[in-house]
């Protein structure tokens, strides 16, 4: 129902402003609206699997929840299918899509310096929803973490984890 309200209005918006020829303030990115009409990866993967990390945050102020999944490839390091499902505004949404979109094909050592100001910048996110960018950051670090604990605790495994690694140097 939101989405459907949402995408009348901003319908509506671009139709009046090209009618009428007065330029009103756009107030979602056409990135965001994007990832919103037509969110990438949505979904969930079975989080007892060895190879899924599943990282759950959410936001107190504004009632966002989201859930991001990575699978990764065990010999390779590489993730290499990501989901999510999220419950809060468009920029959630789209900060979910992005991020699961950017984390595809990269190593557990690169997703983790995914910034939010950068998933903010290539959305065009205002101050307001700068959040919504931090918690797609903090599911793709709980995500990895949640999958190094997986893995610590798996049997016959001597290989260190991205903690254990830094810890180390």
């Amino acid at each position: 129902m939101f989405r459907q309200s949402l995408a009348r209005f901003l319908r509506t918006a671009t139709r009046n402003n090209e009618v009428s020829g007065i330029s009103t303030p756009r107030f979602y990115h056409e990135r965001v609206v994007d990832h919103y009409n037509n969110p990438r990866n949505v979904g969930s993967f079975d989080k007892n699997d060895p190879h899924v990390g599943t990282g759950l945050v959410g936001a107190p102020a504004c009632g966002d929840v989201m859930k991001l999944q990575i699978k990764v490839d065990e010999n390779t390091g590489k993730i290499v299918d990501a989901c999510f499902k999220t419950f809060g505004c468009g920029s959630a949404i789209a900060s979910s899509s992005v991020a699961t979109e950017w984390v595809k094909g990269r190593q557990m050592e690169e997703v983790t310096t995914i910034k939010n100001t950068e998933i903010a910048k290539h959305l065009s996110l205002p101050p307001v929803k700068l959040h919504c960018s931090m918690l797609a950051e903090d599911a793709i670090k709980a995500a990895v973490k949640d999958y190094e604990a997986k893995r610590a605790k798996s049997p016959g495994n001597a290989e260190p984890t991205l903690a254990e690694k830094a810890s180390s140097a």
